[in-house]
């Protein structure tokens, strides 16, 4: 699904060099789902643009479902992003004045699909994140924090993604709160077989993976398997 190699990546500005990545070196295979941990500055945040294709490496190759994605385009980029990632972020991103459904559905109304069966893929996008069926005709902003973040869950499925990329995505809940959208993850995974790679600078959020890639200083300390998984609380509310 996933492979880096050799990754470097310096950005270039006013003549000055700042280099962040050096040597990234890893492979993520289908079905698996990971974490990304780091502390703020180790690189953790350029190494998630480059896997989300909002930006390339500077040297060095990446490939996402069997495309290198190092070298395309900003056009080729956009294209990649809208049909094979799901992304999911701290801040939800949901417009506050629609509907559960039509939030989910947005991603959709781009690529040309009917109105019917965009629906019918949001609403099984949203069965498959855990919301009920009840919330779903709401404004996202009548809903508590991790049922935003479940829809958000659900927007970055519609598409049906090679991979979800989930930046920080409990960092606006609550422990308890995040707790449940992490179970959402390890459903998706388990249940789904999604393929799921979550950036972190939180311990215990890794450890809801199955294994952890450590980046500290731009490279990587670390890449083991989680034998100690944490089983989050999914109780949908």
């Amino acid at each position: 699904m996933i492979k880096c190699k050799d990754i470097y990546k310096t950005y270039f500005n006013s003549g000055v060099e700042t280099p962040v990545l050096f040597g990234i070196d890893f492979e993520i295979k289908d079905g698996e789902f990971v974490a990304i941990m780091g502390p703020s500055g180790s690189g953790k945040s350029t190494l998630m643009h480059i896997l989300g294709a909002l930006d390339t490496p500077t040297s060095g190759e990446y490939f996402l479902d069997g495309k290198d994605v190092s070298k395309l385009t900003d056009d080729e980029l956009a294209g990649i992003r809208n049909s094979k990632i799901g992304f999911v972020f701290q801040s939800f991103n949901l417009l506050s004045r629609a509907t559960v459904l039509r939030n989910v559905m947005l991603p959709l109304v781009y690529a040309d699909i009917s109105k019917e069966h965009r629906k019918k893929a949001a609403e099984e996008a949203l069965e498959a994140a855990g919301l009920s069926s009840d919330r779903w005709e709401h404004l996202s902003n009548q809903l508590s924090g991790g049922q935003m973040q479940r829809v958000a869950i659900a927007r970055a499925l519609v598409n049906n993604p090679a991979l979800i990329l989930a930046d920080e995505p409990t960092g606006n809940l609550d422990t308890k709160t995040g707790e449940i959208v992490l179970g959402t993850f390890q459903e998706l995974n388990r249940k789904h077989a999604h393929t799921i790679v979550l950036i972190t600078h939180e311990p215990y959020v890794a450890e809801h993976a199955d294994r952890i890639i450590h980046i500290q200083d731009g490279k990587i300390l670390e890449d083991k398997k989680n034998h100690q998984k944490r089983v989050a609380t999914h109780i949908y509310q």
